[in-house]
């Protein structure tokens, strides 16, 4: 709960903190490549990774791009569905690798560790949903 509602925090400093100053086309340009090049690089890090710890590498790399990308978009053109673009991703980011994560295990720990993972990405689609209606 404390991590999803630090994101929001986050997310709402940086859509304050972006309006005061949105980029050139050409420093998007450029913020673009960097994420993808960065995305790149991640990917080849997993490459030498095996088993589960790949596919949890494999979906933090997926999801920082995601975020990052959405974080540039609302740097790029601020706006409110922007900022909400940006909380999304963080969430499904999040649930994608505790999920993930859950792999490892085995039995009832593997249950509930799903069920937290689910749990906490309802809490944090709430806190969107939240969001949305205050905007």
């Amino acid at each position: 709960m404390k991590k999803h509602l630090l994101m929001l925090a986050l997310a709402s400093t940086c859509f304050v903190a972006t309006q005061a100053s949105a980029m050139t086309k050409d420093e998007y340009k450029v913020a673009k490549e960097k994420i993808e090049a960065d995305y790149k690089v991640a990917k080849t890090q997993c490459d030498t990774m095996k088993d589960n710890a790949k596919d949890v590498c494999m979906k933090e790399a997926k999801g920082k791009e995601d975020v990052a990308k959405a974080e540039l978009e609302q740097q790029y053109q601020p706006s409110d569905s922007h900022a909400r673009k940006v909380a999304e991703e963080k969430v499904k980011a999040a649930y994608e690798v505790a999920k993930e994560k859950c792999d490892d295990q085995k039995g009832e720990a593997k249950t509930a560790c799903e069920k937290q993972a689910k749990a906490d990405e309802a809490q944090g689609k709430a806190e969107i949903n939240a969001m949305k209606k205050k905007m």
